[in-house]
């Protein structure tokens, strides 16, 4: 019977730096200290630019990071060949070092089986981590299907049927693997993104962030182009011009549509009611986090966020913060009575469930009590654990 000390695991991720993607950087960390040995392959970026680090044990080989594809299928290719070659080259260099007993395959994209597939014949297993929908992910941001689409989604099933066992963020995402991947219920393990709550714990915050405002709304994460950060400068629009209300909203992130969100802001005359925070890690995050009173996920419904689970619901929740969110299936399934739901992504309607946070303190404190304790009882990192260990057990042993 083998041990995690017998085992070399290599992840991959292409499209955020390690350690900055929180995810990831969860899971290598419980494999170490489980006694597996990691090694991580991630593009450079956001201030992690060595080429190769140890940080908490854990090997990083970092590659410059591609340009991200903002249109067609020219750019998609020119992205992903950049990152699958430096993908070759650096397994080259851990298998040199010490050869690994399996890959983990972080997506997007879905192309890391192509390196399963090579260190197959080496005996080495595939683990296949799925983060997003990747062929929803292409709609949501072009906002049309056409061959790209159809080239991912031939893609996700290729990956599925190399993939040894699979992990999902959520049980919509366990359904996919199975009905659409063909996987065998017993090798997919729903893996959910949480954060620990011994790290995210509730408290005053760094007030400046208020700018003497009576109600100070978050958002953390990507800026991008699915987002819905239109929606919510739309929301905002109504809220302070329409409901006067006494209100500023805390923007933590980067991403590609970032100057376009600043832009509308302007363009709407808001730029005193936000504070465009960048992205913010660490104790920075969590004194600015701490300081909100209502935390945002202006994500639209579609075929994408409909059955994702954000990140940044979990981590409000964590720190006591209702949540307002549009009308999404795992968003429910998260937050429950944590958050309140706005329908058919409407801003009006986004901006009067602010409204009605803002306006009933009590209610407020209510569903971030409510939020936090679901967290820690049944969605925190500790539970997710359990799982992630559950998943490489099963793919050594199968």
């Amino acid at each position: 019977m083998t041990t995690p000390q017998d085992h070399h695991i290599l992840i991959v991720v292409e499209n955020l730096p390690v350690p900055l993607d929180r995810r990831v950087w969860l899971e290598a960390t419980s494999l170490k200290n489980a006694g597996y040995e990691v090694s991580i392959i991630s593009p450079m970026g956001r201030g992690w630019d060595a080429p190769y680090e140890v940080i908490d044990g854990v090997h990083i080989y970092r590659h410059p990071l591609p340009l991200e594809a903002h249109s067609g299928i020219g750019a998609y290719l020119r992205e992903y060949t950049h990152a699958i070659w430096h993908w070759f080259r650096l397994a080259r260099i851990v298998w040199q070092r010490h050869p690994f007993n399996a890959i983990q395959g972080c997506n997007p994209p879905d192309l890391v089986f192509l390196l399963a597939l090579w260190y197959r014949r080496c005996g080495v297993r595939y683990m296949f981590d799925h983060h997003d929908v990747s062929p929803e992910l292409y709609e949501a941001k072009f906002r049309k299907r056409g061959p790209v689409y159809s080239l991912m989604r031939v893609f996700e099933r290729i990956s599925f049927k190399v993939a040894d066992v699979s992990m999902a963020t959520n049980d919509s995402f366990r359904d996919i693997a199975v009905s659409q991947g063909g996987k065998h219920p017993d090798d997919v393990f729903t893996v959910r993104s949480a954060p620990r709550t011994e790290h995210f714990l509730p408290a005053s915050g760094d007030q400046t962030y208020r700018k003497e405002a009576g109600t100070l709304v978050g958002y953390v994460g990507v800026i991008g182009q699915q987002e819905g950060m239109d929606l919510l400068v739309r929301a905002a629009d109504y809220l302070v011009n329409t409901l006067a209300a006494n209100i500023h909203f805390l923007i933590i992130g980067f991403g590609p549509a970032r100057r376009d969100m600043v832009r509308d802001v302007a363009d709407h005359g808001l730029d005193t009611y936000f504070t465009f925070a960048g992205p913010l890690y660490d104790c920075d995050l969590l004194a600015a986090l701490n300081a909100i009173d209502i935390g945002v996920a202006p994500d639209p419904k579609n075929a994408m966020n409909d059955i994702s689970t954000m990140n940044k619901v979990m981590e409000y929740m964590a720190l006591e913060k209702p949540v307002v969110q549009f009308d999404l299936t795992e968003g429910r399934v998260s937050a429950k009575q944590a958050s309140l739901y706005a329908k058919g992504n409407c801003p009006i309607h986004f901006a009067h469930q602010i409204d009605k946070l803002r306006k009933d303190p009590a209610l407020c404190k209510q569903m971030g009590q409510s939020g936090r304790q679901r967290v820690v009882t049944e969605l925190s990192w500790a539970h997710s654990e359990l799982q992630l260990l559950a998943a490489y057990d099963r793919l050594f042993t199968k």
